[in-house]
């Protein structure tokens, strides 16, 4: 129930996502873990004055691969998703960096899902989006007002 509760997941994704995660909550101590495990979280070199950031190479690609589209199907289902991925364009950021990204925060939301052993529920992760006063509001707000018949599908 926790994977097919996610937006867009469908049955292909939540199998993925199971086989992913196991049911053995211990492998993961913490989101971090399975981020790096997973080949989403970025890999930073830094050395005196030089600073990069880039993607990981040396990771098992099918499960990078795995979230980043699982990312890419909750832009059309997720409401902050849709915002966040907006947002991202907006600065400037390529596709499939601003998925990787996208994926990168689904995974602490599933993480704690997974841990927690509760259902996703995307109005629960709205109020705390507003909350914590996040800088999506404002895109969300937008969406909200330009198209209201894609705000249906989110509620």
């Amino acid at each position: 129930p926790i994977f097919t509760s996610l937006p867009g997941a469908g049955e292909v994704f939540a199998s993925r996502l199971l086989a992913f995660f196991g049911s053995d909550r211990s492998v993961f101590t913490s989101a971090a873990s399975l981020q790096q495990l997973s080949g989403v979280a970025p890999l930073t070199k830094q050395s005196g004055k030089m600073h990069f950031v880039h993607r990981r190479y040396g990771c098992n690609k099918f499960w990078r691969q795995t979230f980043v589209e699982w990312a890419a199907q909750t832009v059309m289902k997720s409401l902050w998703a849709k915002a966040y991925y907006q947002r991202q364009k907006e600065k400037g950021h390529r596709h499939q960096s601003i998925l990787r990204s996208l994926a990168y925060k689904w995974q602490r939301i599933l993480f704690r899902c997974w841990q927690c052993r509760e259902a996703y529920d995307e109005k629960r992760y709205l109020n705390a989006l507003e909350k914590s006063g996040s800088p999506l509001l404002k895109t969300i707000d937008a969406i909200r007002k330009t198209h209201p018949e894609l705000c249906e599908q989110f509620s």
